[in-house]
């Protein structure tokens, strides 16, 4: 039988601390956890966001019933948040090959950095795209809920905080741009 140190570890089960815990969790588990941070973190920003102006829109409304319709946008706004985290989990999930080989020890010429390299660089993607949707969320929902408000007291105002909500979503559309970028190199090895 192999002796625990054989494989790098300090402990029987490797969990003598962070350390060892992060650089002895599969390339596949940091991939996986990539794409679950990049979409729910998406859903997470397009929800808070519907939050913030579908609660300023249905108040606003009750004074102004006209602007019920058209602030309608700003949902759509924050729903194309959690459509690009939905987006980029399919593109990253494309990414990931599991190895044919379904052994407990990969072989000893097995391209290890390439194989890690992958699994970061799809985790920090979804990351990316997770922190920037969340961001983006929040922000178009701010910026829809001022559009709401602002509609209700001044018809004129609408356009001009449609700008503005537009330019907090550019956010999310640049967060999915730089996950597809930091993804190109992630490409796991055929065993």
């Amino acid at each position: 039988m192999a002796e625990y140190g054989d494989y790098g570890c300090e402990t029987y089960y490797c969990n003598q601390g962070w350390k060892e815990l992060l650089s002895h969790m599969s390339p596949y588990s940091w991939a996986n956890w990539g794409i679950a941070i990049g979409l729910g973190f998406s859903v997470v920003g397009a929800a808070w966001g519907i939050w913030l102006t579908g609660s300023s829109l249905v108040g606003a409304a009750v004074k102004a019933p006209r602007i019920r319709s058209k602030n309608l946008v700003s949902i759509i706004f924050c729903e194309a948040t959690a459509i690009y985290g939905v987006i980029l989990a399919i593109i990253l999930l494309n990414k990931i090959s599991e190895p044919k080989d379904k052994t407990f020890r990969l072989a000893d010429d097995w391209d290890m950095a390439t194989y890690y390299f992958a699994g970061y660089g799809v985790f920090w993607s979804g990351c990316s795209v997770g922190f920037t949707n969340i961001a983006s969320g929040i922000s178009v929902g701010v910026a829809g809920s001022s559009c709401a408000l602002g509609d209700a007291q001044d018809e004129s105002l609408f356009v001009k905080i449609l700008i503005v909500e537009i330019f907090a979503s550019a956010l999310g559309i640049f967060g999915i741009i730089v996950g597809i970028i930091q993804s190109n190199g992630a490409q796991f090895p055929d065993a």
